[in-house]
């Protein structure tokens, strides 16, 4: 029988079809809940930074109901027995070799009978400036553009239920420009 890094785009868009879901306020809490799950068996001196990103972490906006988690690690940190941890959190490993390590990539709630309780992203990487963050603070002080990218998410769960990375594709445009527009008036604050 094959693991879940074992199947095929086509398998993976057929078992985990795209679903946008209405906000959810607990998707907060969860993330919170999730957060202290990881804290306990990660070691705490190489957690710098812990951040609940992606769209649930967008107050009242639709969304794929997976928890999006940016872990950001010191770069003393041993990788290897990192991945090893988490995986004894709950989380498969998904491997990811245009991205090694430490930009790692793990899921939780993602069985062979298809979703199984909450679905979590954990997305591990250096202390950095990451557009996930640029991203979602935009989003929040936006709700014009929040309902923009909510419709834009919407027509593409209905053209790409079974195609994850055409879904993603159809909003990488979108998410590019906004987080330059994001980053643009981070660092030149008078563009406003």
């Amino acid at each position: 029988m094959k693991n879940l890094n074992e199947l095929s785009a086509e398998e993976l868009g057929i078992l985990f079809p795209i679903e946008i879901s209405e906000y959810n306020p607990e998707w907060k809490k969860l993330f919170e809940n999730e957060k202290e799950h990881l804290k306990k068996h990660i070691s705490q001196k190489d957690i710098l930074r812990i951040t609940h990103i992606g769209s649930t972490s967008v107050p009242g906006m639709k969304a794929k109901p997976t928890i999006d988690i940016l872990i950001e690690i010191d770069k003393q940190t041993d990788t290897s027995e990192l991945i090893q941890r988490i995986i004894r959190a709950g989380y498969n490993y998904s491997h990811q070799p245009g991205n090694p390590p430490p930009h790692m990539m793990f899921m939780k709630g993602y069985t062979l009978q298809g979703f199984k309780g909450q679905a979590f992203h954990l997305h591990i990487r250096y202390m950095g400036d990451w557009d996930e963050v640029y991203f979602r603070d935009y989003l929040i002080k936006n709700p014009l553009i929040c309902r923009e990218y909510e419709n834009l998410k919407l027509s593409l769960e209905k053209l790409y239920k079974n195609d994850r990375e055409a879904y993603t594709k159809g909003k990488t445009d979108f998410v590019k420009k906004i987080t330059s527009i994001a980053r643009s008036i981070k660092n030149n604050p008078e563009i406003l």
